[in-house]
């Protein structure tokens, strides 16, 4: 959100000079009152203190990359996103009377867990909790604070079960569901006409459950997946180079009939090592290659680039999806503040969900949260490393309340049930 212009009040200062004598004092009888001209004058009323609202951010440390990983996440990944966002929120603050404090609390190995750090929080009145953990301890954490007031917001963990069975009435989800990821990628490729996929899994639980999302996806837009087969050949992307195993990878795709290799590796162990190695010519997409997300460094429209640019002068460094999606978080609680005139979550927390409440985001349509499972609505860009290729959702994918409800777990599909 772009800080609002500030308006130049010039300050005047008026000086009445006296000359002469001054005259002489009016005698007053006991108990009389002094005329006004001779009272002192009543002092003005202080302006009011502005009212703070404290955001807490809870993540785990990243562990030192290897020396080989030019692609390994930054210590500052995520708390960097809201430190730009505290200070974008006090800066419309200033006009508002309304101030933001970042109570960062990182997961070192060996210290408090993330329900104890959230209690922490909590205590000393950090009433809205961002997480960037993954879905079990964002579970933990709001069955934890739910008698305590707090709002929890999601930025990190997409599993669709956060959305559905296991939704919570004090967690908002600012990261996109793996729903949501794959039905923008199956837009683009139905756009294409490329519906024939060959899946190919890897051998972690994350792995099998983007792998059913991208199966709900194919089955939502009439794509067909003609094949499917596990990685097996280990973690190639990572190996920087040539293996015994490289030459049975690269017949892995021998002899199937399908248009686009989709990847599920959300490790990033293996995913990179596909494109260009497949027996036939071959477009590979999913959790690398051609991927579906919330931002990327090639994101320049709708004042994105100027975003990228201040993002990059406060940190040296490219702008993440995580970066963002805390980033978004913040400016969710400042807006929403801004508008109620209050940090109080129980306000807040409701005022979300309405129909009144959006967030301009830098995606070219304000962001809004699904009252159903308590999402947040937004478009997705579909990119390639070097290029943006597409954003969904895609034209002629249509809704009967917004076009972003075509991405992920619509009203009549869903299984949450908030109490």
């Amino acid at each position: 959100m772009r800080a609002p212009a500030r308006s130049f009040i010039p300050a005047f200062t008026l000086t009445l000079v006296l000359t002469g004598a001054a005259p002489p004092a009016v005698a007053q009888a006991p108990g009389e009152q002094a005329p006004a001209a001779q009272q002192a004058p009543a002092a003005s009323p202080a302006p009011p203190a502005p009212s703070e609202t404290r955001i807490g951010l809870i993540y785990r440390v990243q562990p030192q990359p290897s020396s080989y990983d030019a692609e390994a996440p930054p210590e500052d990944e995520g708390v960097a996103g809201a430190r730009m966002a505290i200070a974008d929120n006090n800066t419309t603050g200033r006009f508002t009377k309304q101030s933001y404090v970042l109570d960062e609390a990182p997961l070192a190995e060996g210290g408090p867990g993330a329900v104890e750090t959230a209690r922490s929080l909590a205590e000393k009145g950090t009433t809205f909790i961002i997480l960037a953990l993954p879905a079990d301890e964002v579970l933990a954490v709001a069955d934890a604070l739910k008698e305590t007031g707090a709002a929890i917001l999601n930025a990190a963990a997409p599993d669709d079960r956060l959305r559905g069975a296991d939704c919570r009435k004090n967690l908002f989800h600012i990261v996109p569901s793996r729903a949501m990821q794959t039905d923008a990628l199956a837009q683009y490729l139905t756009l294409m006409r490329w519906r024939k996929l060959f899946l190919i899994v890897g051998p972690n639980e994350a792995d099998r459950l983007y792998a059913e999302a991208l199966k709900n996806s194919a089955r939502k837009f009439g794509l067909k997946i003609t094949a499917e087969k596990p990685w097996t050949f280990g973690p190639l992307a990572k190996a920087r180079g040539d293996t015994p195993t490289r030459a049975e990878a690269m017949v892995f795709t021998r002899g199937l009939d399908y248009d686009m290799a989709i990847v599920a590796d959300e490790a990033g162990d293996w995913g990179d090592y596909v494109p260009y190695r497949t027996v036939d010519p071959r477009p590979v997409g999913g959790t690398q290659g051609l991927v579906a997300t919330t931002w990327s460094p090639v994101l320049e429209t709708w004042g994105a680039a100027q975003a990228q640019n201040r993002f990059r002068r406060l940190t040296k460094r490219l702008m993440r999806p995580l970066d963002y999606q805390v980033w978004t978080a913040v400016r969710i609680v400042g807006d929403a503040a801004t508008v109620r005139k209050t940090a109080d979550p129980a306000v807040l927390g409701p005022y979300l969900t309405d129909p009144a409440f959006s967030v301009p985001a830098y995606k070219g349509v304000s962001l809004s949260f699904r009252p159903w499972d308590q999402q947040l609505r937004q478009p997705l860009i579909v990119v390639q490393p070097k290029m943006l290729v597409s954003v969904a959702p895609e034209q002629g994918f249509l809704h009967q309340r917004t076009p972003l409800d075509t991405l992920g777990i619509d009203l009549p599909e869903t299984a949450c049930k908030l109490k």
